[in-house]
């Protein structure tokens, strides 16, 4: 009606169209077409451009506001336009479709903010994964520093029993050379005494290798019951010969037993060549088996005569 304001035709054109992505225009009527009778006839509009958008067409004067010749410039407005028909007559029609895409571009800017904001809303830090019971999952520690590792190696039982018995077979050679210096001067008749006292210290000595033998353990040890076997055979066949060659020497101080400087033999001199036989077949044995163990561990390998 007459003194209402509506949206220009630009937005009725907009959301009018039943066609996706074509805006149309509503057909303008021809003021010279014959008008429907029993419709009035709108007011005449001499040429007159219409108000600004928002603003009210003061109403027509006199004959004009009551009735319009049929066919004059204006025209009954178009569906929903109320009064306002004639606004896209006289509208610039560089300035009329200059609008278009200017609200195109707000609709479309405001899509894009749209999104935007959506995107940013759904981001953010990562939560802690919840188990089903609603608590947040520990975060395994990271792992600390590891510990140096030791200098020292692991100890070996093995090269422990093996170093221990290394230091006995060490001490098993100090009567060597009085025993070997001993018999050398009994079969020239010379310091018989002596050489029968330092023979029976010998023995003595060698029994005692038998006592410390027992006392440490060697039972890790490859072969270790034939290697305490044989070193106890060896060592207690030496010190038997040592006492018969102790007897040897007292009896070579009687002077039917030495003639011209040489002692003769007698029972205790066999007895003493059996017993240091049966000795040195037993330290080939352990010398053997003990030179195995020596390579394996870096010890000392030794000779039969030396143990």
């Amino acid at each position: 009606m007459p003194g209402d304001s509506g949206p220009p035709a630009e937005f009725d054109s907009l959301f009018r169209n039943d066609t996706p992505g074509a805006t149309q225009q509503m057909p303008r009527i021809d003021a010279s077409a014959p008008h429907p009778p029993g419709r009035p006839q709108p007011p005449h509009q001499a040429h007159q451009p219409p108000p600004p958008y928002g603003r009210q067409a003061p109403p027509a004067h006199g004959a004009h506001a009551a009735q319009a010749p049929h066919g004059a410039h204006g025209a009954p407005p178009p569906h929903g336009a109320h009064g306002y028909g004639d606004y896209d007559d006289y509208d610039e029609p560089g300035r009329r479709r200059s609008k278009v895409p200017l609200v195109a571009a707000v609709v479309v800017g405001c899509a894009v903010v749209g999104l935007g904001a959506g995107a940013l809303l759904s981001g953010g830090d990562e939560k802690p994964a919840v188990d089903k019971a609603g608590a947040a999952s520990p975060v395994a520690p990271a792992p600390g520093p590891s510990a140096p590792a030791s200098s020292e190696p692991a100890p070996d039982p093995v090269k422990d029993q093996a170093v221990e018995l290394d230091k006995l077979l060490a001490d098993s050679n100090d009567s060597r050379d009085a025993v070997i210096r001993s018999v050398e001067n009994i079969k020239k008749c010379e310091q018989l005494d002596k050489a029968a006292s330092d023979l029976r210290e010998a023995a003595g000595q060698r029994r005692e290798l038998v006592n410390r033998l027992r006392g440490i353990k060697i039972d890790k040890l490859p072969d270790h019951t034939e290697l305490s076997a044989s070193l106890t055979k060896a060592w207690q066949a030496s010190a038997k010969a040592d006492d018969h060659y102790a007897a040897w020497a007292d009896q070579v101080k009687k002077p039917k037993n030495c003639k011209d400087g040489k002692a003769r033999n007698t029972g205790s001199t066999a007895q003493a060549a059996v017993a240091s036989g049966e000795a040195t077949g037993a330290k080939r044995e352990a010398a053997r088996l003990w030179n195995g163990i020596a390579e394996t561990y870096g010890l000392t390998k030794r000779q039969p005569t030396q143990l």
